[in-house]
C-alpha cells in the first residue's frame, strides 16, 4: 500500500524503531532486579568497557585541555582578562566539555564493540543456544553491558576532568609560567559541587543510551557479516546522535535545578 508522499516510510520506520526499543528497554526492566545476578560477566565488562577505554578518555581530556588553553588565551587576552584562563578551563572542562568528551569517545569504542559482539553472536545463533540453555540473554548479555556502561561513564569523566586540567596548566605554563598550586586555587575558587556533581552524574545517562543503543541493535542484527557491520556502525551513530540530543535536555535541566 502506497503511503503518499516519500518521507512516509522513513517516518514510520522512525516510529518503528522507538516503538522496539521501549519494548527491549521493557524485557530489560526485570533481570536489573530480579536474582541471579551475573556479577562475573559484569566485572568481565565492567573491565572491557572501562579499564579498556581508559587511555581514549585520558588522550581526549588531555588535547581539550591543550585546545581550551590555547583558543581561550587569546580572547582574554584581548579584554585585559588572561587572569580569568585558569576559572575558565576548570568550569568549561568540569561542565561541559569533559562529560560530553568523554561519552562520544566511549560511544565510538563501546558502543561499535558492543554491536559487533552482539551481531555475530546473534547471526552465529550463539544467543538462540544460550537461551536455549536456560539462561536469559536479557540478564546475561544486555543487563550486564548496560550496567557497565552506566557505571563506567562518570569514573572516566573523572580521567578526563583531570588529564584536561593538567594539561590546560602545562600549556598556560608554557606561555605564562604559573605554579601548579596557584593555577587549582584560580580554578576552584568558584566552582561549586553544584557545577561538578550534576554535570558528572549526568553520564551515567549517556551511559544508559549507549549500552541500550548498542545493546539493541546488536540483539536485532540479521543478514550475516554486513549485518554485523551495520549494527557496529548504527551504534556508534545512533549513540553519538542521542547523547548530543540528550545533553541538550540535561543542560537545560541542570540549569533549572542548579542555579
Amino acid at each position: 500500500m502506497e503511503t503518499g508522499f516519500p518521507g512516509a516510510k522513513t517516518a514510520v520506520a522512525f516510529f518503528e524503531w522507538f516503538g522496539d526499543l521501549g519494548t527491549f528497554c521493557g524485557r530489560l526492566t526485570a533481570p536489573f532486579f530480579v536474582p541471579p545476578y551475573e556479577v562475573r560477566e559484569f566485572v568481565r565488562q565492567f573491565d572491557e568497557l572501562g579499564s579498556k577505554s581508559l587511555p581514549l578518555a585520558a588522550l581526549a581530556g588531555a588535547a581539550t585541555g591543550v585546545v581550551l588553553s590555547l583558543s581561550t588565551r587569546d580572547g582574554l587576552t584581548r579584554f585585559g582578562a588572561e587572569s580569568l584562563l585558569p576559572a575558565v578551563i576548570v568550569l568549561s572542562i568540569i561542565k561541559e566539555s569533559g562529560p560530553i568528551i568523554t561519552a562520544l569517545v566511549v560511544s565510538g569504542r563501546a558502543a561499535a564493540g558492543i554491536g559487533a559482539e552482539l551481531g555475530a553472536m546473534k547471526v552465529t545463533e550463539q544467543i538462540d543456544a544460550i537461551e536455549v540453555s536456560a539462561v536469559n540473554p536479557f540478564k546475561f548479555l544486555v543487563a550486564t553491558r548496560v550496567l557497565a556502561c552506566i557505571l563506567m561513564l562518570p569514573l572516566l569523566t573523572l580521567v578526563t576532568d583531570f588529564c584536561g586540567i593538567f594539561m590546560g596548566w602545562v600549556t598556560t605554563t608554557l606561555a605564562n609560567p604559573i605554579s601548579l598550586r596557584l593555577f587549582l586555587a584560580n580554578g576552584f575558587q568558584n566552582v561549586t559541587f553544584g557545577d561538578f556533581l550534576p554535570s558528572t552524574l549526568k553520564t551515567m545517562v549517556f551511559g544508559l543510551i549507549i549500552g541500550l543503543v548498542a545493546c539493541f541493535q546488536g540483539m536485532r542484527t540479521h543478514g550475516g557479516t554486513e549485518g554485523v557491520e551495520h549494527a557496529a556502525t548504527t551504534s556508534v551513530v545512533l549513540s553519538s546522535l542521542l547523547i548530543i540530543l540528550a545533553d541538550v535536555l540535561l543542560v537545560r535541566l541542570i540549569l533549572v535545578f542548579f542555579p
